[in-house]
């Protein structure tokens, strides 16, 4: 008797359980993480924890709710990934109400309700993050001046006091500000851009004073990804490249009217956090190779768009929803074509 065990269909196999993978992502995060910390202090671990704790209790509660198992879906981490991108977008002086109320949006409607991973059609930590900003823009858009723009960041039991009384921050004026992209658009006035650089104490040397870092942080954490395989090169790379071109494109060297600087769109805000950890999410991406730079180069037209002619501070999160709405048909028109078959 044959004791080999069946073969299945020739797919390839990478390798990795789901868990592994989110770990991996969530490994990635640390050097964009821990610059972000720096430059606007405590504010930012106390999102971390608190929506962790929420996102793991929700994704629990819902779990239970629909008599599911609850370990192996709190194992794979993929709630985990979903709160730490959130925590990261949220402003380190958001207060832990508006934290409870993005992640029970990005757990429970954008991702539970769906049937829970693999079946969500949007990301879930970007569906969380626009129904706050939508519903509350004046926290959304109140960031804490960056390390060097302020004498002092809050210390550890001022922001305690922030996070459980988000109104403290009104008779806080010194330390909070618009953030540098925000600032840029809603502030220049008449000035030159290297004026506005010089007068500005949030504008760095390319984009936004501590941005830089952070996102050359998240920039490793990418090419961590790239090179373990987590993710393919395709949506980042067309992020990025269409994001560049159009900054270059409408680029008048710095007049009053300016729109930014290649350097200050790619390096500022959420650029590489969105191109490398929030628009490659497996699930609502395009698959194909094709589709997904089309896939990438809308998000990339979409956040440009935003960020030089909406009224929003960033443009990463509408872009990705807008390109998670339009994947299955890009995927429909860029199927790869069947071996053997002339079309």
């Amino acid at each position: 008797m044959n004791n080999a065990a069946p073969t299945c269909s020739p797919h390839s196999h990478q390798g990795h359980s789901v868990s592994q993978l989110m770990l991996h992502v969530l490994l990635a995060c640390v050097p964009g993480t821990a610059a972000l910390v720096f430059f606007f202090g405590y504010g930012v671990l106390f999102n971390l924890v608190s929506l962790l704790l929420m996102a793991l209790l929700s994704e629990a509660a819902v779990l239970r709710l629909r008599r599911r198992a609850v370990m192996p879906a709190l194992r794979d981490l993929s709630a985990t990934v979903t709160a730490v991108l959130l925590a990261l977008a949220l402003p380190p002086t958001a207060p832990w109400w508006l934290g409870l109320i993005a992640i029970f949006f990005a757990i429970v409607v954008g991702k539970q309700l769906y049937g829970g991973l693999g079946y969500n059609p949007f990301n879930p930590a970007m569906v969380g993050y626009v129904v706050v900003l939508i519903s509350f823009p004046v926290q959304m858009t109140r960031w804490l001046l960056p390390q060097g723009a302020t004498d002092a960041l809050p210390g550890f039991s001022e922001a305690v006091t922030i996070f459980f009384d988000g109104e403290l921050l009104q008779g806080i004026d010194a330390f909070t500000g618009a953030t540098a992209l925000d600032s840029f658009r809603q502030q220049q006035g008449a000035q030159l851009v290297s004026e506005f650089r010089q007068s500005s104490p949030v504008m760095g040397q390319w984009s936004g004073l501590g941005w830089e870092w952070i996102n050359v942080g998240f920039l490793f954490g990418g090419l961590y990804l790239l090179y373990k395989r987590i993710i393919r090169w395709h949506i980042p790379a067309t992020v990025l490249l269409t994001l560049g071109l159009l900054a270059l494109l409408f680029h008048d060297g710095g007049s009053s009217a300016s729109h930014g600087s290649p350097l200050m769109h790619l390096f500022g805000g959420a650029t590489m956090l969105g191109a490398f950890f929030i628009a490659t999410d497996p699930v609502t991406a395009a698959t194909t190779p094709r589709g997904q730079l089309v896939y990438g180069a809308l998000i990339g037209i979409v956040i440009y768009v935003i960020r030089a002619f909406g009224n929003y501070p960033d443009g990463v999160a509408f872009a990705v929803l807008l390109a998670n709405f339009a994947a299955p048909l890009i995927d429909t028109c860029t199927q790869p074509r069947t071996f053997g078959h002339a079309k």
